[in-house]
């Protein structure tokens, strides 16, 4: 697969280490910043090339980390076509994919460690999306999208 991946500064560390653990994976990493944790950065800023990414087709999925994550979700989650889901474990991410059909993980560089961060990325990767009455609701989540861009014109 090709993954997509971005931080802030305040998770730049659990990002390189996931660049690592996805690579020795044999996914096409990437890697979409920052180059280091030293200096401040603006997480919206990396939330958009990671969806772009996504939604132009050249990656399959998108990792983001912010130091709570919750950041990221926010900024994700304004992109048309982007289903981000903030994740703090493994079944979580499971069920996004699945019933939700999230198509960015979204992961808190303070809160959760490298190992458990890698449980929660391989259980994301390898659960499909369910049809159904799940591909109908999310079906509806497109359709409000496009409907308040009516609106608000």
């Amino acid at each position: 697969m090709k993954i997509a991946i971005a931080s802030d500064h305040a998770a730049f560390e659990l990002k390189s280490y996931l660049v690592k653990y996805l690579e020795k994976r044999g996914h096409t990493v990437f890697d979409l910043g920052p180059e280091s944790g030293a200096y401040s950065v603006d997480y919206p800023d990396f939330s958009e090339k990671v969806c772009g990414s996504v939604t132009n087709g050249e990656a399959d999925f998108g990792v983001l980390l912010c130091g709570t994550g919750i950041g990221m979700s926010i900024a994700a989650n304004k992109h048309r076509g982007i289903r981000a889901a903030l994740c703090f474990f493994p079944e979580m991410a499971a069920l996004a994919r699945r019933h939700n059909h999230a198509n960015v993980l979204v992961l808190g560089g303070r809160l959760i460690g490298s190992e458990l961060a890698g449980w929660i990325v391989d259980a994301f990767l390898s659960s499909p999306e369910e049809g159904g009455r799940h591909k109908k609701r999310v079906d509806k989540l497109e359709i409000r999208v496009d409907e308040n861009r009516v609106k608000d014109g």
